[in-house]
């Protein structure tokens, strides 16, 4: 790991080695053999589709954005009422940083890391972040948090508080869910907090719209995945051949997202060859969706208490605040 300080008064750790791309190539390889087919949600975010993804948060077809963002500016001063003094805000997968900027007056926070995937864009939105913010002590940390992870070396956190918006904790498996909430548990001391979005169960043509926008965003944010592998991982593939389809799944109370092959075609990803028939799909992501209390229990089940929640007046999306317990 290094540490090192930029002009924008960011402290910068690198916790996404050189040697992490090889893990990428093969967690990608191994999703494309399995059948069926399948990719992580974190190969969406080179800066690409980082860029992409923040133009879908402004499409008018999808809530998620507008409505947490909603919730946390008309709760900031009860949610630092809970949070309580002197925190260290912790952002997971924090993107372009823009929903804890609703936060940071209220809460005040002695410091900030905001944790990313994406180097580059990372940098980009937490240097701005540095310089709006300049009694803010701001750091950066390049990793996959959906790993295991450890605190930045040298970083005071005497009082973190976990911030996990945009209901990330949908592109987890329940069962993904449950572990990942457990590794925050060990990584947390007790006594920590996490503020976390949570999306709702809700009317299903609302879900398929916010996942099909009509400018084509979010198609174009899937299909940034084929370029992905051309570019990074050495693939001979048309992107042109394969399309966006995304639907909900009730059964199991999650939107699907998939990259559907238009014909019979061989596809070249790292030296390896991988065969598509007609119709056969890449599934990208999942995006589970939970009522109140399923994912109350889903947390207290993992070490997470439950001490406030707010949510929108239609129901729309929900932001818990739980404790770390034990």
């Amino acid at each position: 790991m290094t540490m090192m300080p930029n002009a924008a008064a960011v402290r910068f750790h690198d916790q996404h080695p050189p040697a992490a791309s090889l893990s990428l190539r093969d967690e990608l390889l191994q999703g494309l053999r399995a059948s069926p087919k399948t990719s992580s949600p974190k190969f969406f975010y080179d800066l690409r589709g980082s860029e992409l993804f923040d133009r879908i948060c402004v499409q008018p077809e999808y809530y998620p954005t507008r409505t947490e963002e909603a919730i946390l500016r008309d709760a900031a001063d009860d949610i630092a009422h809970v949070v309580g003094k002197d925190a260290t805000l912790i952002e997971l997968g924090s993107g372009a940083s823009r929903k804890v900027r609703l936060l940071l007056e209220a809460v005040r926070p002695t410091s900030y890391l905001g944790i990313d995937i994406s180097r580059d864009f990372l940098l980009d939105s937490t240097r701005r972040l540095a310089a709006d913010y300049p009694w803010l002590d701001v750091h950066a940390a390049c990793a996959d948090f959906s790993q295991c992870m450890t605190m930045p070396a040298g970083m005071k956190c005497e009082h973190p508080v976990a911030f996990f918006p945009g209901s990330s904790i949908g592109n987890f498996s329940p069962d993904e869910a449950d572990t990942f909430l457990r590794g925050l548990h060990s990584l947390l001391p007790s006594g920590s907090g996490m503020l976390i979005g949570v999306d709702l169960i809700k009317d299903e043509a609302i879900l398929n719209a916010a996942y099909n926008d009509a400018a084509g965003v979010t198609a174009a944010f899937n299909l940034n995945l084929l370029e992905r592998m051309r570019h990074e991982f050495d693939g001979d593939l048309d992107p042109a051949t394969f399309s966006h389809y995304a639907f909900y799944n009730d059964a199991h109370s999650r939107i699907e997202m998939h990259l559907v092959s238009d014909i019979n075609q061989d596809i070249r990803v790292a030296g390896e060859v991988f065969h598509f028939e007609q119709g056969e799909t890449l599934h990208t992501e999942n995006s589970y969706k939970y009522s109140v209390e399923g994912f109350q229990t889903l947390a207290a089940g993992a070490g997470f208490e439950s001490r406030a929640l707010w949510t929108d007046p239609d129901r729309l999306f929900s932001i818990h605040y739980l404790q770390r317990t034990g």
